[in-house]
């Protein structure tokens, strides 16, 4: 899983710097100066794509179980499907804005969008059980009590 995140990385990394050429080149060729949805999709890239795998990356090679955990994997795999899905509708309006097509305003470009999103939340909450059940499963190992075994008692106040 470490190569496999590695690899992601480097990827979403190489796809936010192209966006943000091809943002650069596209606007400056058709004479349109920014305002458009071409001008966020490098930074999606780069920090959902880039820095969330980097973040995945150092979590694994914390807690190396979480190589092993269907909920982890599975968020990463949808984290993947949903961060291109949101990429390519942003990239698609943003090319369409540049070029004065209404077709920009599509409900379908915006459903799609939507969609990326839509599996971006359900990969958080995939992640999160995947790392939830290893940390309490590494604390229980140690020996360390649960946070609600670690709660002071009330004092007692005597009349």
């Amino acid at each position: 899983m470490l190569s496999l995140l590695y690899r992601s990385a480097a990827t979403w990394t190489a796809v936010g710097l192209a966006g943000g050429l091809f943002y650069r080149e596209f606007t400056k060729h058709n004479g349109v100066d920014g305002g458009t949805q071409l001008a966020v999709v490098h930074t999606h890239a780069l920090v959902l794509g880039t820095v969330i795998s980097l973040a995945l990356l150092a979590l694994v090679g914390v807690w190396r179980s979480l190589d092993t955990s269907r909920p982890f994997r599975a968020g990463f795999w949808v984290w993947q499907g949903g961060l291109a899905l949101t990429t390519a509708g942003m990239l698609a309006k943003g090319v369409l804005q540049v070029l004065g097509d209404d077709a920009a305003d599509s409900a379908a470009l915006a459903g799609i969008s939507g969609l990326g999103h839509v599996a971006l939340t359900v990969a958080f909450v995939l992640l999160f059980v995947g790392l939830g059940r290893v940390v309490t499963r590494t604390d229980a190992d140690r020996g360390l009590p649960r946070v609600a075994d670690t709660t002071a008692p009330a004092a007692r106040v005597e009349s």
